[in-house]
């Protein structure tokens, strides 16, 4: 058993408070990316990262407030994670 399959069985075992989890967890690395990307300035490519960090973020979001099934619930999580940490290191965070 490969470790996303680990992952995602306990993630749909444990949906309801994991969403609560990863909700806080992706807004707030979110908003970190999001603030880090706006302290380099505001040209269209900033803004184009905003957006970006912004549509994954709401797209997880609302993968949890509509009730969607876990597996897309933690495929958007991973993805917002990824995105998100891509541009804290673009923008050089760490």
């Amino acid at each position: 058993m490969t470790l996303y399959a680990k992952i995602n069985a306990d993630f749909s075992q444990n949906y309801i408070g994991y969403s609560a989890l990863a909700i806080i967890a992706s807004t707030c690395l979110g908003s970190i990316a999001i603030m880090t990307t706006l302290l380099n300035g505001n040209d269209p490519l900033q803004m184009f990262m905003v957006f970006l960090s912004v549509v994954v973020c709401s797209a997880h979001n609302a993968a949890i407030l509509t009730v969607q099934k876990p597996k897309l619930v933690l495929d958007l999580l991973i993805i917002s994670i990824v995105v998100n940490t891509m541009l804290l290191i673009g923008n050089g965070l760490f």
